[in-house]
C-alpha cells in the first residue's frame, strides 16, 4: 500500500508538478458597451472548460471592461488603462459594435495587439491588419441578402433602412433593378427618420408595395410591425423581409399576424450540438450562487452571444496551440510611450490562418485582412423558426438550396385558414349567375346571391384546403387590363393589386401582360379562341322544285304547244299520201287505204319525243316527217335546258363563298367579324405576329359600325339577329360551347386559333399558391373537374338542349326527299289515274260481256275477276268460259274488248274519220 502511493507521488512529482507550477497566465479583454447577462454565459462555460478540465499549458483569465459607444476620450481611456495592466493582456475582445469602436481598433493596431470584433463593419482591406471579425464580410453579406430577395421572387418592393449602414448592407439588392428578365424593377428606397412613431411613413409606402424589407436594429422590429398593423399592412398579402440576424429570437405571435415575416440567422438553435453547449453555458452558470438560475430558450440566443463564443474559444485555442511550441508571454502596452505586444504579431497571424474548430456559426475562414469570408445564411419563417426554408453559403454565392416544402404548405394553410378569403369575380354564365330565391319573402345574401361554375370550384377548393370565402362582384366588371389613361390595372386583376381580393376566379384568361404583376394557379380549363357564326337559314322546302328551271309561262306554252302540235301532225298525216297504208300486205290492189295516225298515236310521237323515250310507230309522209323533225328538234333544246338549269339551280346554294376557318374569314369581306372589347382575345389579335391574324385585326378596326362588344352575351345576340349570318364572333371556345347547347341556330366554326386555360388569379407571390395548386391537381384526378364542366355546360340549364345528333349543316349537293317529293306526287297521281282508268274499263268490259251474252252483270263480274286474278293464265278466249261450255250460237259476236278501247277508238272514228263513218 506504501508502494503504491510512494510510485503515485513519484510520478506526479516528475511529469504533473512542474506543469501545475509553471502554467503560463493569459488574460484576454473583454469590452462591453452594456453588460448583459447573456454573452457572459459562454464565457465563463469556456473559461471553466479551459482551465479546469483541459488542464492546458496557459491559465486564462478575462478582464471585462463596460465603455461608452459615444465618448470616444473615455474609451481610449479605458484601453490604455487595460493595455497598461501588470501582465498586460493577450488580446481584445469588442463585443458590441459602436461609434468608438474604430477608436479601439486603432489602439490595438498600433500596440500590435489582436483585435477580435463581432459587429458588422465595412469592410477592411488595410495592407497591414491586426483585426479578425467573426461578423459576415460586409460586401458578401450584401450578397447574400441580396440572393434571398431573388430566392423570394420579389418584382418591386420598398427598403426601410434606418442608419447609412442599413444602406450600405442594401447595395447588392439595389443592383436589382436589372435583374428580372431584363426588365426594370420598381424598387422603393425609404429611410426610416426619427422614430418611435413611423405612421406617416408607412401610409406613403402602403400602396406602393406589399413587399418590404426592414433593415433596422432589433428592438425596433416589433413596434414597426404593430404600427403597420395599425395600418393594415399586416394582412394575409403583405410580405416583409427582416435583415437583422437577430430577428429570429423575437416573439411574432403578439402581432397575430397572417402576413408572411422572413427572418435570416447566422447558426442553427435546434441543432443537437447548439444544444449540447447551451446546456453546458447553463449548468455552468447555475453553479455561482450570486446568479438566480435563468431559463434560456434555445431560439432566443442572440447572435452576438454566439460569435463571442466562437471568438472567445478560438483565441483561447490559438494561444494553447502557440503556448506548447513557444512561450507565450503578454506584456503591459502603455499608450503614450506607443509600446507595443511582444507576441501580438504572431498571435493574430496564427489565429487568422488557424481553422477555428466546433464552432456555432459553421465554418470559419478569415481573408488576408482579417474579414470573416466563410459563413451560412439560412432564411427562416416567423411562423415556423425551427426550420430552415433554405441556405445561402459564402463559398457559393449564387446558389439558394430551398427545403421543408411541406412546412411552407402548412405554414401558408394555417394563414389562409385564420381569414376570410375574398374572392372577386364577375357576372357571366355558366361562371357566376345571380340565384333566383326558392321562396317567395327569402333574403339571399351573401354566397347565398350567387350559382355557377366559379361558386362551385371555389367551394371545393375551400372544403380541401378548409378555409372561408366569401364571393365580391368587381366595380367595373372587367376582366382586367392595364388602362393607359387611367395609369392602372382594371377589372379582377385591379382588384388584386389594390388588396381587395384575395383570390379572382372567373372565365379568367392567363396571358404574359397579367402574369407580370399577379400570380396564377394552375389551368382548371384549357381552352382557345375559336369562331361563333349562325347556321344557314333554312329555305321553305318546296315539293316541286323540279319545275323552277322553267317558269310558270314555259311550262303553259309547252304543254299547249304539245297539243298543238298532236293536232297538227293529225291533219298533216291524213292529207300526205304517204301516210295512207295498205291494211293487207297479201293484196296488191287493195279497196281500201288505212292510216294508224289517229289522235292517240299522235298525242304519244309528241310525247315520247319531248321524253327523250322516242315511239314504236313513225311517220313516212314528207310533210309529216319534216313536222316531227321540227318537233324533235324543239324537244331536244327544251329537254337539254330543262336539265342544264336543274342542275344549276341545285349548285346555286353553293356559289356563295362558305366561312369554316379564320383563313376564309379574312379573305373575304362580306361577312364581318368582331370580339370582346378589353379582353384576351383583343390581345391575341392586337399582338399576334401572323398574317392572317394581323390582317384581322385591322380590318376589324376598319370595319363601320364598330364590331367590338361590351361582353359576350352582346356578340352572341348580334350574331343571331344579324340577317343572312353576316356578322361573326370571336370568343372563346368553352363559352361557344355553352352557348350553342342551346341556341340551336348558332354553331362553332372551324378550329382554335390558339390554346390558352383558365386559372384562379391571386397577389404576386402569394404563399398560398401551392395550396391552390394542390386542391385543383386534386379535383382533376378525381374527376370533379370534368362532372363540373358537365353540371353547368349541360345539366343546369333552364333553356331546352339542341338535338347533338342532327347536322348542323345540309350539303348542298344532295337533295332530301322532301326537295323532289312532287316528283313522286307526279308518279303517283298519274299511276292511281291510270289504275282508275283501269278499274273503270274493266267495268265496263264486264257490263258489255254480261248484254252480249246474257249473264247478269254479278254473274259476267265474278268470271272476269275470276280470270284477272289468274296470273299464271296469259290467253283468253273471245267468250267467257261458261258460254262455251253451253253451246251458246253467239260464236259470232264481236270480240271481247276492253269497254275504254272501244269508246276511245269509236270516239276517234265518229269525230276524225270524216272519210269512213261506220253506222
Amino acid at each position: 500500500m506504501l508502494t503504491r502511493e510512494w510510485l503515485f507521488l513519484s510520478l506526479f512529482s516528475v511529469f504533473i508538478a512542474p506543469h501545475c507550477c509553471f502554467r503560463a497566465e493569459a488574460t484576454i479583454g473583454i469590452l462591453f458597451n452594456e453588460i448583459t447577462w447573456q454573452p457572459l454565459l459562454p464565457l465563463r462555460n469556456a473559461l471553466k472548460k479551459q482551465n479546469m478540465v483541459d488542464q492546458a499549458f496557459v491559465r486564462f483569465s478575462t478582464e471585462i471592461q463596460q465603455v461608452s459607444a459615444t465618448d470616444s476620450f473615455n474609451v481610449s481611456k479605458t484601453v490604455c488603462d487595460l493595455l497598461g495592466r501588470k501582465n498586460g493582456v493577450a488580446a481584445i475582445i469588442s463585443v458590441q459594435g459602436s461609434e468608438t469602436s474604430p477608436i479601439q481598433e486603432s489602439i490595438c493596431f498600433n500596440s500590435e495587439l489582436p483585435f477580435i470584433s463581432m459587429s458588422w463593419g465595412p469592410t477592411q482591406e488595410n495592407n497591414i491588419s491586426m483585426s479578425l471579425n467573426f461578423y459576415p464580410e460586409a460586401r458578401l453579406f450584401a450578397k447574400g441578402l441580396m440572393e434571398v430577395v431573388k430566392a423570394l421572387r420579389w418584382n418591386s418592393f420598398v427598403i426601410l433602412y434606418e442608419t447609412e449602414e442599413g444602406l450600405i448592407r442594401m447595395q447588392e439588392i439595389l443592383k436589382l433593378q436589372e435583374f428580372h428578365r431584363g426588365k426594370r424593377n420598381s424598387i422603393l428606397v425609404k429611410q426610416l427618420g426619427p422614430g418611435p412613431d413611423y405612421r406617416m411613413l408607412l401610409k406613403e409606402i402602403r400602396n406602393a408595395s406589399e413587399y418590404i424589407i426592414l433593415d433596422c436594429e432589433t428592438e425596433n422590429i416589433i413596434p414597426i410591425l404593430l404600427q403597420a398593423k395599425d395600418l393594415r399592412m399586416l394582412e394575409l398579402h403583405n410580405n416583409y423581409f427582416l435583415t437583422s440576424l437577430d430577428a429570429h429570437t423575437l416573439d411574432y405571435s403578439i402581432l397575430k399576424t397572417t402576413a408572411n415575416i422572413t427572418t435570416i440567422r447566422l447558426f442553427d438553435p435546434n441543432r443537437q450540438e447548439f444544444q449540447n453547449v447551451l446546456n453546458r453555458w447553463l449548468l455552468s452558470d447555475n453553479e455561482n450562487e450570486d446568479e438566480i438560475m435563468k431559463v434560456l430558450p434555445p431560439h432566443t440566443v442572440l447572435t452576438e452571444t454566439v460569435l463571442l463564443y466562437d471568438a472567445f474559444t478560438h483565441i483561447m485555442e490559438c494561444i494553447k496551440s502557440l503556448a506548447a511550441t513557444s512561450s507565450v508571454e503578454t506584456n503591459p502596452i502603455s499608450c503614450e510611450e506607443k509600446s507595443k505586444s511582444k507576441n501580438g504579431f504572431a498571435l493574430y497571424n496564427f489565429c487568422r490562418v488557424k481553422k477555428p474548430e466546433k464552432t456555432l456559426t459553421g465554418a470559419v475562414k478569415f481573408d488576408e485582412f482579417g474579414n470573416r469570408i466563410h459563413f451560412k445564411i439560412d432564411i427562416v419563417d416567423a411562423d415556423m423558426p425551427t426550420t430552415a426554408l433554405g441556405s445561402w453559403h459564402s463559398h457559393n454565392e449564387s446558389m439558394v438550396l430551398y427545403r421543408g416544402e411541406n412546412e411552407t404548405f402548412d405554414a401558408s394553410v394555417a394563414n389562409l385558414q385564420k381569414i376570410k378569403v375574398i374572392v372577386s369575380s364577375r357576372m357571366g354564365p355558366p361562371y357566376l349567375m345571380p340565384r333566383s330565391a326558392s321562396y317567395e319573402g327569402e333574403v339571399l345574401t351573401g354566397n347565398a346571391r350567387y350559382k355557377g361554375y366559379s361558386m362551385d370550384l371555389i367551394s371545393k377548393i375551400a372544403e380541401i384546403i378548409g378555409f372561408q370565402f366569401e364571393f365580391r362582384l368587381t366595380e367595373d366588371g372587367k376582366y382586367g387590363n392595364w388602362d393607359v389613361n387611367k395609369k392602372k390595372w382594371t377589372g379582377l386583376i385591379g382588384d388584386l393589386l389594390e388588396r381587395k381580393a384575395h383570390l379572382a376566379i372567373c372565365d379568367l384568361t392567363i396571358t404574359h401582360e397579367r402574369r407580370e404583376v399577379a400570380d396564377f394557379s394552375m389551368p382548371f380549363m384549357t381552352l382557345g379562341i375559336s369562331i361563333l357564326h349562325k347556321k344557314q337559314d333554312k329555305k321553305d322546302i318546296n315539293m316541286f322544285a323540279f319545275l323552277d328551271p322553267f317558269s310558270v309561262g314555259v311550262w303553259i306554252y309547252t304543254a299547249t304547244l304539245y297539243l298543238i302540235m298532236s293536232i297538227v301532225l293529225y291533219f298533216i298525216s291524213r292529207m300526205t299520201p304517204g301516210d295512207w297504208e295498205n291494211p293487207h300486205p297479201c293484196e296488191e290492189n287493195p279497196e281500201e287505204l288505212e292510216n294508224i295516225w289517229d289522235i292517240k298515236n299522235c298525242l304519244w310521237l309528241t310525247l315520247g319525243s319531248i321524253m327523250t323515250q322516242g315511239c314504236d310507230i313513225l311517220p313516212k309522209g314528207i310533210s309529216s316527217r319534216m313536222t316531227v323533225s321540227m318537233w324533235w328538234f324543239f324537244s331536244l333544246i327544251m329537254t337539254s335546258s330543262y336539265t342544264a338549269n336543274l342542275a344549276a339551280f341545285l349548285t346555286k346554294a353553293n356559289m356563295e363563298p362558305t366561312i369554316d376557318g379564320a383563313e376564309a374569314l379574312s379573305k373575304q369581306t362580306r361577312v364581318k367579324y368582331g370580339l370582346l372589347e378589353s379582353g384576351s382575345t383583343e390581345s391575341f389579335f392586337r399582338n399576334s405576329n401572323f398574317s392572317t391574324y394581323q390582317r384581322m385585326w385591322l380590318n376589324m378596326q376598319q370595319f363601320k359600325p364598330s364590331v367590338f362588344e361590351k361582353n359576350n352575351s352582346d356578340g352572341v345576340n348580334r350574331v343571331k339577329t344579324t340577317r343572312n349570318g353576316l356578322y361573326a364572333f370571336l370568343m372563346e371556345s368553352t363559352q361557344i360551347e355553352y352557348v350553342v347547347a342551346t341556341n340551336c341556330e348558332l354553331k362553332q366554326v372551324g378550329s382554335w386559333l390558339d390554346t390558352k386555360s383558365y386559372g384562379i388569379a391571386m397577389p404576386m407571390n402569394s404563399p398560398y399558391r401551392s395550396a391552390i395548386n394542390k386542391a385543383i391537381l386534386k379535383l382533376q384526378e378525381s374527376g370533379e373537374l370534368g362532372e363540373l364542366k358537365k353540371k353547368w355546360w349541360l345539366k343546369e340549364r333552364d333553356e331546352e338542349l339542341c338535338d347533338s345528333t342532327a347536322d348542323d349543316d345540309d350539303d348542298g349537293a344532295e337533295l332530301a326527299l322532301a326537295n323532289v317529293g312532287g316528283v313522286f306526287l307526279v308518279l303517283g297521281i298519274g299511276v292511281a289515274i291510270a289504275f282508275v282508268l283501269a278499274i273503270l274499263e274493266f267495268l265496263w268490259n264486264v257490263r258489255n260481256v254480261s248484254v252480249e251474252e246474257h249473264m247478269s252483270y254479278w254473274e259476267a263480274l265474278k268470271v272476269e275477276f275470276k280470270f284477272a286474278c289468274n296470273i299464271w293464265i296469259t290467253k283468253k278466249k273471245t267468250k267467257p268460259a261458261s258460254s262455251v261450255s253451253s253451246g251458246s250460237s253467239k260464236s259470232n259476236k264481236t270480240d271481247n274488248k276492253s269497254i275504254m278501247h272501244s269508246i276511245l277508238h269509236s270516239a276517234a272514228g265518229s269525230f276524225m274519220n270524216l272519210n269512213n263513218i261506220k253506222t
